[in-house]
């Protein structure tokens, strides 16, 4: 039983439990004042705007160079592969997997996790709630970790810089792929987790 059909709105700012009033009038937090909803307004709309944002902002983020690795006087700008490649040359193995795992895996892993989360619901697909919900928090997990690679690039610039020998300079690429991160970051918490349980109930009522 869900607690909207106790009667019960969950505030979306503090959290407090309210009784929802008769007569479907807009109500406030009984506590913060703020705005009661039964769930977030048009959480799928704007999740799946935000998603198609980031896809496309994805393309120029991996194929603008993202950063410039000069060693012993050789180097040119390399997009997130390049420079995984060039991180590895230069001996950097475990942040070149760093860069890989935070820069390729975890944003392609946000971006079809969350589109395959929309799709479900919206197409009512018979998939385990409780898959569903793992699903999504871990990709709200992985969140905080997202930026990491730019923390990395970040880092580089400023303590690999041996003149002529070896330094790191970010590129557009890197600019790019920051937008991918917050926009994907913005996407997991606009989609309201509360959808999954609401699609399980009526996947159950047509069963």
């Amino acid at each position: 039983m869900r607690a909207l059909d106790a009667g019960i709105l969950v505030c979306g700012e503090c959290h407090q439990l309210n009784r929802q009033g008769e007569g479907g009038s807009p109500q406030q937090c009984s506590r913060c004042g703020s705005r009661l909803h039964p769930r977030r307004p048009d959480s799928i709309v704007r999740t799946w705007a935000l998603l198609l944002t980031a896809t496309i902002l994805y393309i120029p983020a991996n194929v603008l160079p993202i950063m410039t690795v000069n060693y012993l006087g050789k180097g040119s700008p390399s997009t997130i592969l390049g420079g995984v490649l060039d991180l590895m040359q230069a001996g950097m193995v475990p942040v070149a997997l760093v860069v890989f795992v935070a820069s390729i895996l975890v944003p392609t892993f946000k971006l079809i996790g969350l589109s395959m989360l929309l799709y479900s619901i919206q197409r009512h697909q018979r998939l385990s709630a409780r898959q569903r919900i793992v699903m999504y928090r871990f990709i709200e997990w992985i969140g905080r970790w997202s930026m990491l690679d730019i923390f990395v690039i970040a880092i580089l610039v400023a303590v690999v810089s041996f003149g002529n020998l070896a330094n790191v300079s970010a590129n557009a690429g890197a600019a790019a792929f920051a937008s991918v991160v917050v926009i994907t970051m913005i996407a997991a918490v606009t989609f309201d987790p509360r959808l999954i349980w609401d699609n399980t109930d009526m996947e159950n009522e047509h069963a």
